[in-house]
């Protein structure tokens, strides 16, 4: 496959750490150029990358005719202006998590030109781990689904760091519970109906330094998650079946280019004496995220995760913000719903 060529908007240190350095070793993609608001520093990480060009201004790459695509993880609150100017520039977009700040402001990038793609980097979902975690769920390994439970957290009380900037579009839910919806979007293949929250907002900062998230997917099936920007590192996924549970280890941040594992058990020991491990081999799930993008830009196979799909996570987060204000339940886009009525009495004889 002909490469395809990228520049990549800003120096973020998830681009220079994670992303850029597994685009480059893909094999599909050629990252020509990175801009920056300051050129000496443009200048500095393409010269430890290896970048043959540097910008002064994010105008000036998405200016370079020989850029196909642009890989944007600007912070949140600028994922959807400077992609809208990619897209007019002529070019593919692969943008960082979350998409946008809100559905409506995320619903901006529909109604693409044609030819033109854009996707959300949630690069677990190209993970081996999570592919097979959904083929034993298809294949009734489990049984039948009732519940998804996720716990993702680490601890940071930086004030500089956007993380805990809310103009910027920090907090837990933004930055991290965003992975949680996707896992219980991505296990149960379907769409949530409502949603309840319950938020912990820091009185410095402002922003949601622990949320817990109840996510009712219909049919008995739920999403139950709590995410925190000031509890201890530790992430963990629990997939829960009428006959078995499925545990996910490292199951956002696997580590690039190294064996991880899924336990499988069924049960039969509260001890865990009976659990099945399997080892996934190793990869790297930005490279994986690259190629998928990569093949699609070259026609090669059907983009997996377009904008209606971050619109769609968007419209979740929406949820449950909305639910933090108004202590209900909350239905995606379409307000508060309801709690089924309990039973009625029998009628007395």
């Amino acid at each position: 496959m002909r490469k395809v060529v990228w520049g990549v908007l800003s120096t973020a240190r998830i681009g220079t750490e994670k992303v850029i350095p597994a685009m480059q070793r893909s094999g599909c993609c050629e990252v020509r150029a990175i801009a920056s608001r300051s050129l000496p520093k443009a200048q500095e990480v393409a010269g430890r990358l290896g970048i043959p060009v540097a910008y002064g201004s994010y105008e000036a790459l998405l200016a370079d005719p020989a850029i196909e695509a642009v890989y944007n993880p600007l912070p949140n609150d600028q994922h959807v202006g400077p992609t809208l100017a990619a897209v007019a520039a002529g070019k593919h977009v692969l943008c960082e998590k979350p998409f946008a700040l809100t559905a409506a402001e995320a619903a901006r990038l529909r109604g693409l030109p044609p030819g033109i793609l854009v996707s959300e980097a949630f690069m677990v979902r190209y993970h081996p781990q999570w592919l097979r975690v959904r083929e034993l769920v298809r294949g009734g390994r489990v049984g039948t689904v009732r519940a998804v439970q996720v716990f993702f957290s680490f601890f940071n009380e930086d004030g500089g760091n956007i993380r805990n900037q809310p103009a910027a579009g920090g907090g837990a839910v933004y930055d991290i519970g965003c992975y949680a919806d996707v896992v219980g979007r991505f296990v149960y293949e379907a769409e949530p109906v409502r949603a309840i929250a319950l938020v912990d907002r820091d009185p410095r900062f402002g922003t949601d330094r622990t949320t817990s998230a109840l996510i009712d997917f219909g049919g008995g099936r739920h999403l139950g998650y709590t995410v925190s920007t000031q509890c201890v590192r530790f992430q963990r996924v629990q997939i829960v079946g009428t006959t078995g549970r499925i545990e996910v280890e490292i199951p956002f941040n696997a580590p690039q280019g190294e064996a991880v594992r899924i336990r499988l058990d069924d049960g039969t020991a509260l001890d865990g004496s009976t659990i099945q491990v399997e080892t996934v081999p190793a990869c790297d799930q930005y490279e994986l995220q690259a190629l998928a993008f990569c093949r699609a830009v070259r026609g090669e196979a059907p983009l997996p995760y377009g904008v209606e799909d971050a619109v769609r996570n968007m419209q979740l987060i929406d949820a449950l913000f909305r639910s933090e204000k108004s202590g209900r339940w909350e239905a995606p886009e379409r307000g508060p719903v309801t709690p089924p009525a309990p039973p009625a009495p029998p009628a007395a004889r």
